[in-house]
């Protein structure tokens, strides 16, 4: 090996002790969750509801894509309402109403918490007995519930008759009574609920428990420790980190100079592929935005009636993934040859292939999105063929399988490509190391698949996370990192020990925190008091590695501005690129993350705009500017001299940053003071409500984000396509035989 055996040996460590707490939290996941009963009853022995109606009810919420236009325990869009935490209120104020002015030893405040807070399932016969309260109540707010998502007026932000099943309407109603159940029936041998007495509702009885409040001061203490030893490490080995080759001189080679083969020049399409779908993304995105700021139409026009909310929130959300797929799809292909110094024949028929699933999957899964929240699709074909309704996860199954499949297909069409350089290497050093961070890709968003049609909520979103944190946060950061340090390693930037040292210092440092860190997710979703002391503490120190990118975002700005004996680095923009990804990394994810990630500031804040800031300037901010800097690298060598421009290569650049910053600084952040504000002195409830959006300061602040969204696809998107365009359409041409120093991209003066 490169390095001492001690760096895999570390890494492997890491990963098995790792998920082994995470399988050990998945079986208490299986176990202790609430229990879904097999009938409800009032206090007559009528049956209001039965086991299979919740069933039923959440196949509804999926159906119809409600998970993407409000929440559900607090995960999902954020312009509907928190379901749970509306019933729940709705709930207590009929309860409270009825009980007002009744004899007894109880007054009717106390008697409504009492009643919510019992515990009345009995497991042996598998029944919920509702109290006289709660069974009215489920009935006052069946056809409140039916009201609002028929919409039979056309008001708002639903289409006409939206849900046009009443019986479906039932059985989402039954979901939603035994969802806010769960949030104020203790456990059993426990004071606090199924959730940790999430949502705050005072009429409930639902406060904070010791726990939150425990678990986020040690989780702040785990912090500022864990930085400490860092810091002291990193000053103690001063080799650690991104170290720059000083003792050579490099001759950067011309780009055009650089022949590229089949397998590469076909990888244009992908990017013009890719660009095309960073354009519409941004456009429904634009669309979701102006829903806020004016959610009866759009300028005039009615477009809810074709596009609803839910339904341009999941286009923006899968499209963000496919997106950023299609760049590293491309990036792997491109890399691959440049790290054998040669390409098997038919590398080129195998990335059209791939395209062209690829290109099956997107259309087909963004077409059944819309077929099946417009109940076109009946039967069980909604969740095969239309989206399964969870976020991030929406895409019906079927095309989430082929998805699975396709990235199989490209670990394979990677693996082919580099196969040469394999042989005689360690499996520790940096070959190996790329092809099993492409390996995890697939496999770590195939968990996705363990989240079956009939899995309760809480198992569904310990899987779901699976891929929204571990996927992207965890192994996207790998693969990340191991590309960006081969890329340097090929321009002679950088040794191979250093490139080596920085994959396994990521894989440490990512890995400590972030795999037992995605638990910091299921805080208030119904799993065990475990899931958050675990979540808490391992997702502060997750917050480390990203304040070390601060030092490494000015490493990259440094190698941006690098001057070569032959003029200046030819992929100045890339560069600065990534050294944005290592600024919002720190920023978005690191202390926009931190910040809602403690459980106490979570228990008030779960679902507001402080949610969205974070996953806007940590999602783009890093994997979708990554995307932009891997293009820009590539099309570098694939777009003819005469047609590249490194004005709109930086147009780009710099707009979509500033775009970003002025979404999250005009817009996102004070949004989500207010709302976290509100939450605590009004109502979480509150909140989350329309009208706290439509509130004049809410307006305004809503308003005033169209010029920072303007700018972000006129000056940001739009640029990228054009020089992806012209690599597709003018694309150089391909030399099969290109191998060996033909493939270098530097050499020393």
């Amino acid at each position: 090996m490169v390095l001492s055996p001690l760096w895999l040996q570390g890494a492997i460590l890491t990963f098995v002790v790792g998920f082994a707490v995470l399988l050990v939290l998945a079986f208490m996941i299986y176990r202790d969750q609430a229990p879904i009963p097999g009938k409800v009853v009032d206090p007559s022995g009528n049956v209001l509801f039965t086991g299979q109606d919740i069933r039923a009810g959440q196949g509804v919420f999926q159906k119809y894509g409600l998970m993407e236009y409000g929440t559900i325990f607090g995960h999902g869009a954020y312009l509907g309402p928190d379901f749970t935490a509306d019933y729940l209120h709705r709930e207590a104020e009929i309860m409270l109403k009825m009980y007002q002015g009744r004899p007894g030893p109880l007054s009717a405040n106390e008697r409504v918490r009492k009643e919510l807070r019992d515990n009345r399932y009995n497991p042996t016969t598998g029944t919920l007995v509702f109290t006289e309260g709660q069974a009215k109540a489920f009935r006052d707010l069946q056809p409140v519930y039916a009201h609002s998502l028929r919409n039979p007026h056309a008001e708002g932000l639903l289409p006409t008759v939206y849900i046009h099943s009443v019986e479906e309407m039932r059985q989402l109603g039954a979901f939603l009574a035994w969802a806010a159940w769960t949030t104020t029936a203790q456990r059993p041998g426990q004071s606090y609920s199924y959730t940790s007495n999430w949502p705050p509702e005072p009429l409930a009885g639902n406060f904070p428990t010791a726990a939150a409040l425990v678990w986020s001061v040690l989780s702040i203490a785990a912090l500022l420790g864990g930085t400490g030893i860092v810091l002291f490490l990193f000053g103690r080995y001063d080799w650690l980190g991104w170290q720059r080759v000083t003792e050579r001189e490099v001759v950067f080679l011309d780009p055009a100079n650089v022949p590229i083969t089949p397998g590469q020049r076909a990888t244009r399409w992908y990017f013009l592929v890719a660009g095309a779908l960073f354009l519409v993304q941004t456009l429904v995105g634009g669309l979701n935005a102006h829903y806020r700021a004016e959610p009866t139409n759009f300028y005039g026009l009615n477009l809810a009636g074709y596009i609803p909310y839910m339904l341009s929130r999941t286009w923006h959300v899968q499209l963000a993934i496919f997106f950023v797929a299609a760049a590293y799809l491309a990036t792997g292909i491109f890399v691959a040859p440049l790290i054998a110094r040669r390409e098997p024949r038919g590398q080129s028929t195998l990335a059209y292939i791939l395209l062209v699933a690829v290109a099956v999957v997107v259309v087909g899964s963004l077409l059944g999105e819309a077929a099946g929240m417009r109940d076109m699709l009946k039967g069980g074909l909604w969740y095969w063929l239309g989206a399964q309704g969870w976020e991030y996860l929406d895409l019906g199954r079927f095309w989430q399988i082929l998805l699975v499949v396709g990235l199989f297909i490209w670990v394979a069409i990677v693996f082919r490509g580099m196969r040469s350089s394999l042989r005689g290497e360690a499996i520790g050093n940096m070959p190996y190391l790329f092809l099993y961070a492409s390996l995890a890709i697939p496999v770590f968003y195939a968990t996705g698949l363990l989240a079956t049609r009939g899995s309760t909520y809480v198992v569904t979103d310990f899987w779901r996370f699976w891929v929204v944190h571990l996927w992207v946060e965890d192994f996207l950061e790998l693969f990340t990192t191991a590309t960006v340090a081969y890329i340097f390693m090929l321009l002679g930037v950088i040794t191979e020990r250093t490139a080596t040292r920085v994959i396994y210092l990521s894989v440490l440092l990512y890995s400590v925190g972030g795999v037992i860190g995605t638990m910091h997710h299921l805080y208030f979703s119904g799993a065990p008091v475990a899931h958050m002391a675990l979540g808490a503490f391992f997702s502060a120190m997750e917050v480390i590695p990203l304040t070390l990118l601060s030092l490494e975002a000015y490493s990259f700005l440094r190698l941006g501005g690098l001057e070569g004996p032959t003029g200046a680095f030819p992929h100045r923009w890339a560069a600065w690129s990534l050294a944005a990804v290592g600024l919002w990394n720190f920023l978005g994810a690191g202390i926009f993350g931190f910040l809602i990630n403690l459980p106490i500031v979570s228990y008030y804040e779960i679902g507001t705009t402080l949610t969205a800031n974070h996953g806007h300037t940590a999602m783009f901010g890093v994997y979708g500017m990554l995307a932009v800097g891997l293009m820009l690298f590539c099309l570098r060598y694939i777009v003819p001299p005469e047609r590249w421009s490194n004005k709109l290569a930086g147009t780009s650049v710099v707009s979509l940053n500033v775009g970003l910053a002025w979404m999250s600084f005009v817009n996102l952040f004070p949004i989500g003071l207010v709302q976290l504000y509100d939450s605590y002195q009004v109502g979480y409830w509150h909140a989350r409500e329309l009208a706290f959006v439509l509130r004049p300061t809410i307006h305004f602040l809503e308003w005033a984000r169209l010029p920072g969204d303007a700018l972000f696809i006129v000056g940001g998107v739009l640029p990228l396509l054009w020089l992806a365009f012209q690599g597709a359409i003018h694309g150089r041409p391909a030399t099969q035989e290109a191998q060996g120093e033909a493939l270098a991209l530097y050499k020393e003066a």
